[in-house]
């Protein structure tokens, strides 16, 4: 009963810290790769629109973002119109409402778990408590990622490919459609989806093959699955190419008038697989190189500690023990005989759910470009892993300190003071203005992560309000800029705004500028101009965990 209790307490938590709402910001992707796409296209706001979805590089599908911020922005859009909400649409609904969406998503994990877990003998309960405490779970499975879509639609898979009667036979494998739907959906949302697929799809395969049922009925279920995945494709390359083209219904008219080599012809001009435009610019290593190239055992060696901790070192530690074991036993040359699927059958350690773990890891290895959100789909195997035997229990102290410092950092302090920022300059951009005399803003954002536009509620024809992002550029470029910004007079009543992190706030002050205004919001980490620890210990210790606001003194710069 407590287990049930615990478990509740954590899910409450988790749709409750969406709501509060979470204020880190972990990376661009989680804005740029859906709500961001979809406040320009559905509300009409002014936004930053990334290369992936430009028409002349369409490199990721259209159809998750419209079916999860899309539909979510719709929503709050119809409500204002019905004039059932006045103000529907503000910063807090536009970051929130498509968070809660993939919040609610989320919890297709834990079902997965609490289905999973007695086939792979594990404790439900423990296996629940140990995926919802995890701050993978409570962080990143609640934002925007295309890969929180790929750890829900691996999940799915997992469910449709361990299905067996109590009494331990194979049940009638009907799964075969929903299999193929569910992996065509994943290679789409992410390519890199095979790699998670693969174990998952062999294993299935397997059980189909030993299931001693005719040949028929072999080839019946793989025509099924291979049916089902084209038809899914086609529908994704449609809406792909309906989105990123200018094929419309007078496109399809004159098409079907012509002969069919025409037709031909011109569907294979016009026809948009974004998947393999995916594949082929990361498979460049240029390409990757732009985006940052890492070490070829990141993952194994930093990045699944840095999600899993301590369950992560579990798993290679029982993995090398099966691996000698089982090395051990071939070099004696003995044979034993576990049943029709080998190595991919219940033993002690669960040798499948590793190969579940460890295989996608070692593909996405392949890959000079290493993140660690993309390994969160694998909470889901290496969980079942560690509740099997009961090994997470004598570590749930280190477990529990390594989730709450994980939920701190990223759930919080990670460029903790972006969002919070942009609340409040949406506010002060919208307070209401003297019609004669109208406002002009310039946010110049220095050294955070890319700002989402859309978080700013601007319309396309409001050109009030300018946004510049100088990323991580230098004193000098900096200085320069904003130079240009105080001495630009032809603009009577010009609101300059600098948005830098405290770490870097002596930049500024070498600009040769005055501010009138400064507003600090706290607490606001970057990794990428880190507080100095002596700072850190002295009176002054917010500003480096803040970010600043600093309004620029333009009556002060024409004296």
């Amino acid at each position: 009963m407590w287990a049930r209790g615990l478990w509740a307490l954590l899910a409450a938590l988790r749709a409750g810290w969406c709501l509060l709402p979470q204020a880190g910001y972990l990376h661009p992707d989680e804005f740029f790769q859906s709500p961001e796409v979809m406040a320009g296209d559905i509300l009409n706001l002014q936004v930053y629109y990334p290369w992936e979805f430009l028409s002349s590089s369409p490199c990721r599908t259209v159809v998750f973002p419209l079916m999860t911020s899309g539909v979510t922005y719709w929503v709050i859009k119809s409500l204002q119109q019905l004039d059932m909400c006045s103000s529907c649409i503000n910063s807090y609904t536009l970051l929130v409402s498509p968070r809660l969406l993939f919040t609610i998503f989320s919890f297709i994990l834990d079902y997965s778990v609490y289905r999973l877990a007695p086939f792979w003998e594990a404790d439900p309960w423990k296996a629940l408590i140990l995926l919802a405490g995890s701050y993978v779970t409570l962080v990143f499975y609640t934002r925007t990622f295309t890969n929180t879509l790929e750890g829900l639609l691996f999940a799915l898979l997992m469910v449709l490919v361990s299905s067996r009667k109590a009494g331990g036979s194979v049940a009638e494998l009907t799964s075969s459609p929903l299999i193929g739907i569910v992996t065509t959906a994943g290679f789409f949302n992410r390519p890199t989806f095979l790699a998670f697929a693969l174990m998952p799809l062999l294993y299935w395969a397997g059980l189909i093959v030993d299931s001693e049922k005719g040949i028929k009925t072999v080839i019946n279920h793989f025509l099924k699955l291979v049916l089902c995945a084209c038809f899914t494709a086609v529908v994704f390359i449609t809406a792909d190419t309906f989105y990123f083209t200018s094929m419309g219904l007078d496109n399809l008219y004159s098409i079907k008038n012509s002969s069919l080599l025409d037709v031909i012809g011109q569907l294979h001009e016009k026809m948009i697989v974004t998947p393999f435009n995916f594949l082929s610019y990361n498979l460049n290593p240029h390409n990757l190189a732009l985006h940052g190239s890492h070490p070829r055992v990141t993952h194994f060696t930093v990045n699944g500690i840095m999600l899993f901790g301590i369950l992560h070192v579990l798993a290679i530690s029982a993995g090398f023990k099966m691996l000698k074991k089982y090395i051990h036993q071939l070099i004696r040359v003995k044979s034993y005989y576990h049943g029709s699927s080998g190595l991919l059958v219940h033993s002690e350690g669960n040798p499948t759910l590793l190969l579940f773990y460890f295989v996608p890891l070692a593909f996405l290895s392949l890959f000079s470009h290493q993140e660690p959100r993309f390994l969160i789909p694998l909470i889901l195997p290496l969980v079942l892993f560690s509740t099997s035997q009961n090994r997470a229990v004598k570590w749930k102290h280190v477990i529990t300190i390594f989730n709450v410092l994980g939920a701190l950092l990223f759930g919080c302090l990670h460029q903790g003071g972006l969002i919070p920022c942009l609340f409040h300059l949406e506010q002060l951009t919208h307070s209401p203005e003297p019609s004669n005399h109208p406002r002009h803003y310039t946010l110049l954002f220095a050294h955070t992560y890319m700002p989402p536009r859309s978080l700013l509620n601007i319309k396309k024809r409001d050109t009030h309000i300018e946004v510049i992002d100088m990323a991580g550029s230098g004193e000098e470029t900096l200085c320069r800029i904003v130079g240009q910004r105080a001495n630009n007079y032809t603009c009577n009543n010009c609101h300059v705004f600098v948005i830098i992190p405290g770490t870097v706030r002596a930049t500024i002050t070498k600009c040769g500028v005055s501010f009138k205004n400064e507003t600090l919001i706290f607490p606001h980490l970057s990794m990428e101009d880190p507080p100095q620890l002596p700072f850190l210990f002295s009176g002054n210790w917010r500003s480096q965990l803040g970010l600043y606001i600093l309004q620029l003194d333009r009556d002060w710069q024409s004296l």
